[in-house]
């Protein structure tokens, strides 16, 4: 056994062992309640990665790549073999082994088809080609899942805008109860009047707490679209809420829509599918030949035998086939047509959009907010010193709070079709 003197220094890195797990832990845990506030940037990339929609979407191209191994596989050869006449009952003078050797007949052979046309190829293609227009078609859920996060991130930024501007109004007023209360008390002003501003903070007060469940539930959306378990519970956004005007030129955004939109290049590669399946119906009215080998024991004689045999194309053709892949190719054509068509009205529609919530948005931050908010100041100076009455005073703080709430969601508006014109054109960048 070890004495107490030897065992002092080992007592001491395990103190300091402890203390560095205590230590690490305890940084662990602060950084673990820190909390964690994202952009729209660093949120449309946690979709990107983590949304359960847009991988369940994915896994798609990967079935697509699968069915391109079926379909550039060979056929089977086939194998045969019988044996027959053999005896069921009791040979007569002759033995079971000379029997069977001089009576019975095997056989043994293979069989091949032979696949004329190019047809493995022409399947390969068609394959590949569907998977090109599938891996455009996840592209396309990848912008839809962009703008839903643009969306619902500027819900969450309206939500606790509004919740700041009803907090601000409930520590205001606040201030105004207390004075009123004092007022009331030496007399300045009457039991309603003090139970109208008593009233007013109650209304201030509700507001704030729907305010804190809307910003609560908006967070709740935004979190859905991440990925759940992509953010921690008490996470938070991070970014300007303004209005800041773009200038971008509806002709320009249209022709970099024509080249990025995704549901467009899936309608083009929609045409070359076609004709990938065109091609593959052709080849599949081409007859394919099959060829055989057997050896066979008949008698004591061994033999070997070979044969061909290939379908005449007399009733069956292919017919039907061609001539309806032949038609699904101005389908998809005509579907390209429409696809280019909707790129363009979506940008003008968006473009426009942008505009006229850019215009409202304009209005309140050419000078109205501040206005609202003067009066609402000098009502508020002018009824502590009794120079204005309480009703002129209210009507102001519901006009200050009302241009507030309206500039807000006119920002709010301006951002999202500033996030549906990106939509639009199929690109985060505008410029």
């Amino acid at each position: 056994m070890k004495t107490e003197r030897e065992m002092l220094p080992m007592k001491g890195y395990r103190s300091v062992v402890v203390a560095a797990v205590v230590l690490g832990l305890g940084l662990n845990l602060a950084f673990a309640q820190a909390p964690v506030k994202i952009t729209l940037e660093q949120a449309i990339d946690l979709a990107l990665k983590h949304n359960h929609t847009l991988q369940a979407a994915r896994t798609t191209i990967q079935q697509s790549q699968a069915a391109e191994i079926t379909a550039y596989l060979r056929p089977n050869p086939t194998i045969f073999t019988d044996w027959e006449y053999l005896p069921i009952s009791k040979l007569p003078g002759e033995s079971v082994a000379e029997y069977l050797q001089g009576s019975t007949e095997g056989d043994l052979g293979v069989s091949y088809l032979i696949e004329r046309g190019k047809k493995r190829q022409r399947r390969l293609q068609a394959a590949k080609d569907a998977t090109a227009v599938t891996r455009s078609q996840v592209f396309d859920n990848e912008r839809g899942v962009a703008f839903q996060v643009g969306q619902f991130f500027y819900n969450v930024q309206l939500a606790k805008s509004v919740l700041d501007l009803a907090n601000a109004d409930v520590k205001s007023f606040q201030t105004t109860v207390d004075i009123g209360e004092r007022q009331y008390k030496i007399g300045a002003i009457s039991q309603n009047d003090y139970l109208q501003i008593k009233l007013q903070l109650v209304q201030f007060q509700t507001n704030a707490e729907q305010a804190v469940l809307a910003r609560d539930q908006a967070l709740s959306d935004l979190r859905q679209q991440l990925g759940y378990e992509s953010v921690p519970a008490d996470y938070g956004v991070a970014g300007d809420f303004e209005y800041q005007p773009m200038a971008v030129s509806l002709e320009e955004l249209q022709v970099k829509a024509l080249q990025n939109r995704p549901d467009l290049r899936a309608a083009v590669l929609g045409v070359t599918a076609a004709n990938s399946q065109y091609a593959l119906a052709k080849a599949n009215g081409k007859q394919d030949p099959t060829i055989s080998g057997n050896y066979s024991h008949v008698n004591g004689i061994s033999a070997l035998t070979w044969s061909f045999s290939i379908p005449l194309a007399i009733f069956d053709r292919n017919q039907g086939n061609i001539a309806q892949t032949r038609v699904a190719i101005r389908q998809a054509e005509e579907q390209q047509k429409a696809a280019s068509g909707q790129v363009l009205t979506d940008v003008r529609d968006a473009y426009v959009g942008m505009e006229s919530n850019g215009r409202v948005a304009k209005i309140y931050v050419s000078g109205v907010r501040a206005d609202a908010k003067l009066s609402r100041d000098i009502s508020e100076y002018s009824y502590r010193r009794g120079a204005t009455a309480l009703l002129d005073f209210l009507v102001a703080q519901r006009n200050y709070d009302a241009i507030e709430l309206a500039y807000r969601q006119s920002v709010a508006a301006y951002l999202t079709s500033v996030e549906q014109l990106r939509q639009a054109v199929g690109s985060r960048s505008l410029q």
